[in-house]
């Protein structure tokens, strides 16, 4: 039984704080590294970064909670207790933009990813409560999974309708990345706090024939990559390690491609056989490398570039942002191929098609 994902809606908080981090950062840094920190953020390819944490008006602390001050940025403990109250908020907000409410009628499972924070009882159930989720309803976290959790959490919705074709699956995906901001002069960690920001996507998986067929899963991790991200409980948060070699051993790995066939992530395809990309918008660097890497035309990945663009990397929910700019736009049926990298280093992917009625779908922006 194939299985189709219906409808996406997507939402962010309302504090945009990408130019106040900026400038907070410039602040903190020498002044040499400054300059550096600031060509660099200019070259970033992202404008608009949003965050759960309001702005500080006054101070020298970043946010108005005072988590972030100098000196005295926050515990794994307090930064949690922001988790606990503002992801289920974002996460319905991103399930209100489903089409009035009657895609997500009927749901009977719920998938929910996320790995920016911990609480129990989960946003899952918090969520199945703010929903009006019956408490039959069946609940699966995947949890602390990366940026491509968004493709371990549409393969688990994929399994279950295949496995029972009545089933409507809610796919939520939240992450909450500024609450992990650590207090450091690293150039290097100042300028991987620059890409990420919070968001949330919903999601109706189901066996009816509209928006986007799901076709194939796929997982391969680069070999001796393991240490090149990592995400880790601090003391301070969750601390993440990316190293600078990532796109680079990105892009040698799929140079290769091609020559493994059938066996590789393209199952045989050629980068001409593709039509849609939706390639995790992880920064520019990243999205240069898948592009080079395959030596895909100028404009394959400007879906992903705009979302990179609009909101920085907000982890887990970002492919699916691509994904809902594909669904919105609609068009004629197109063969298309989702990528996305998370630690290990894997690459988690499917294929898809859009179907030609997906432009009739309502999607929230």
């Amino acid at each position: 039984m194939p299985a189709y994902i219906n409808a996406i809606a997507t939402a962010v908080p309302p504090h945009d704080v990408h130019d106040v981090y900026l400038r907070f950062a410039e602040r903190r840094l020498p002044a040499r590294e400054a300059n550096l920190f600031r060509r660099m953020a200019e070259r970033a390819g992202i404008a608009h970064r949003y965050s759960v944490l309001a702005p500080a008006e006054t101070g020298d602390a970043l946010d108005r909670e005072g988590l972030f001050a100098p000196g005295g940025f926050a515990g794994t403990a307090r930064r949690m207790a922001v988790f606990a109250r503002e992801a289920p908020v974002l996460a319905e907000a991103a399930v209100a933009g489903l089409d009035a409410g009657a895609q997500r009628s009927g749901v009977t499972h719920l998938v929910l990813a996320t790995c920016t924070g911990f609480v129990a009882p989960g946003v899952d159930q918090i969520l199945c409560e703010r929903l009006g989720l019956g408490p039959d309803v069946e609940r699966t976290v995947v949890g602390f999974m990366g940026c491509a959790a968004a493709v371990n959490a549409l393969r688990v919705a994929h399994h279950i309708v295949r496995s029972e074709p009545d089933a409507t699956v809610l796919v939520v995906n939240v992450e909450l990345c500024t609450l992990h901001l650590q207090d450091t002069v690293d150039l290097e960690a100042t300028l991987m706090a620059m890409l990420f920001g919070d968001g949330a996507s919903a999601a109706i998986v189901s066996a009816r024939p509209e928006g986007l067929l799901l076709r194939d899963f796929r997982s391969v991790t680069i070999p001796g990559s393991e240490d090149l991200i990592t995400w880790r409980i601090g003391n301070a948060g969750f601390d993440m390690a990316l190293s600078g070699e990532v796109p680079a051993r990105i892009e040698s790995a799929l140079r290769h491609e091609p020559a493994r066939a059938g066996q590789g992530l393209l199952r045989g395809d050629g980068p001409g056989d593709v039509s849609l990309w939706a390639v995790h918008a992880g920064g520019r660097t990243i999205l240069d490398a898948v592009q080079h890497g395959l030596a895909l035309p100028g404009d394959a990945l400007v879906r992903s570039r705009g979302v990179l663009r609009d909101y920085g990397n907000m982890s887990s929910p970002t492919l699916m942002f691509v994904l809902e700019r594909m669904l919105r736009e609609g068009g004629e049926s197109a063969p298309g191929f989702a990528m996305a990298f998370g630690p290990g280093l894997v690459a988690e992917t499917f294929r898809f098609e859009r179907l030609a009625a997906a432009g009739r779908m309502q999607a929230a922006a």
